[in-house]
């Protein structure tokens, strides 16, 4: 996670790369859906960090359908009560997870998961409340076991 950092209260670190990003954006929605492809090759959990705006970002809700598509284990993880640089905490957000069924045949057990929203296959944890810091190793194998990795 390239911005793990940010799971804990505001520290120094090495500034995010939104240059980069902005550029790929100019370059199309193709051009940014082939760069999150790209991303997904090879991992076998997608995270998705859920603040107060992240179901309304562009791009989110392809990535985690491609995800979904793809059979990644997805976990969600809320950081609305984390501490940005100016020591604020966001509001609850909307779980994107909510909006995506799973497509795909996945089975739990003997239960078949299709037409589930993905918030009913996998789940979703509160990084302070639940102790991200030291669980989040633990969420993500979860993550990959409900999706049979």
């Amino acid at each position: 996670m390239r911005n793990s950092w940010v799971t804990k209260d505001w520290e120094e670190n090495t500034p995010v790369d939104h240059a980069s990003w902005e550029a790929l954006k100019r370059k199309g929605d193709d051009a940014v859906k082939q760069w999150i492809d790209r991303q997904l090759e090879g991992a076998g959990v997608t995270v998705v960090l859920i603040g107060a705006h992240t179901s309304t970002r562009k791009f989110v809700k392809y990535e985690v359908q491609r995800s979904a598509a793809l059979d990644k284990g997805i976990l969600g993880v809320r950081i609305h009560n984390l501490k940005n640089k100016d020591q604020q905490t966001s509001a609850y957000g909307s779980n994107p997870l909510d909006d995506v069924k799973k497509q795909v045949p996945l089975y739990s057990g003997s239960e078949l998961l299709v037409g589930k929203t993905l918030s009913e296959v996998f789940k979703t944890f509160d990084y302070k409340l639940d102790d991200g810091y030291h669980n989040f190793s633990r969420w993500v194998e979860e993550a990959a076991s409900l999706a049979g990795r």
